[in-house]
């Protein structure tokens, strides 16, 4: 499982590893946060078709759902 800090992922880039659609390369445009200011999800946004999708932000440990930066 990757490693990653919740709070720097604003922005980062995403490479799906079962890419649909032809949707491979992702970027976090935001973080959503609750009331402390812990990060409960992130919203990726395809590169590609700029559709818009929300997931847990745990769900990006996944080495074989996502691998960090666009491959």
């Amino acid at each position: 499982m990757n490693q990653i800090n919740p709070r720097k992922l604003l922005l980062s880039k995403w490479t799906a590893a079962h890419p649909q659609n032809r949707e491979k390369h992702f970027l976090v445009t935001e973080l959503i946060r609750d009331e402390d200011g812990t990060v409960l999800e992130v919203e990726l946004q395809a590169v590609l078709t700029q559709r818009v999708e929300r997931f847990d932000w745990q769900v990006l440990k996944n080495h074989s759902e996502w691998e960090q930066g666009w491959k």
